[in-house]
């Protein structure tokens, strides 16, 4: 395990290198987030957001979505895969948004969790972006680069935040989590991490071992 001091250097040297950790997800309406990264599910954010103004243009509030054509909902988004699922998802927390949440995006892990769809990465990732509350948004490059760092020693996901939660600073947590996405595409990749121009690589147990 890395020490806190470690840690901090992490942070530090990420903070450095992406000093915006924005998600790649665009939006506008707080429920926009919610969908759009349903539909990142297996698909990249790139895909997405050429699906998401062609359905949000054609559904263009809550109400549209709940009362949505499930067929004509299925063909906008069927390039993003599992497109069926996706869309029931979409049509069933639509409606639930409204019916039990007055038509808002509640704030909190435990009514998140209850939405058609959505499960601790999604509902993380509003908690922080939406709400600025800590959150811990574990997805493949989370996974991958926490690993190859030394902070985690394990592939499951809720193990994961679990660790993160415990060894991040809370305020640091969601924006350290997506600037981990961001070295993750652009340095530390699966396949060819270019470990020679890596911030972080004095520190990193991948190359320090």
């Amino acid at each position: 395990m890395l020490t806190k001091k470690t840690i901090l250097e992490i942070i530090r040297l990420l903070k450095a290198c992406y000093p915006e950790p924005i998600c790649a997800l665009e939006y506008e309406k707080d429920y926009e987030l919610l969908f759009a990264t349903r539909l990142a599910a297996q698909c990249t954010d790139a895909r997405v957001n050429t699906i998401t103004p062609v359905l949000y243009k054609r559904y263009p509030s809550l109400e549209a979505l709940a009362d949505a054509d499930i067929l004509e909902l299925e063909r906008i988004i069927h390039s993003c895969g599992f497109y069926r699922t996706k869309a029931r998802d979409i049509v069933a927390a639509s409606a639930m948004l409204i019916g039990e949440f007055g038509g808002k995006v509640p704030d909190t892990m435990e009514d998140l969790l209850r939405l058609p769809g959505v499960g601790r990465k999604t509902a993380n990732l509003i908690l922080g972006d939406i709400f600025n509350k800590p959150a811990v948004v574990v997805d493949t490059h989370c996974i991958r680069l926490s690993n190859r760092i030394g902070l985690v020693s394990t592939k499951d996901p809720v193990k994961i935040e679990a660790v993160l939660r415990d060894v991040l600073p809370p305020a640091e947590s969601s924006d350290f989590c997506h600037r981990l996405v961001l070295h993750g595409r652009a340095v530390c990749t699966a396949r060819s991490p270019v470990c020679g121009v890596c911030c972080i690589a004095g520190i990193c147990l991948k190359i320090m071992s």
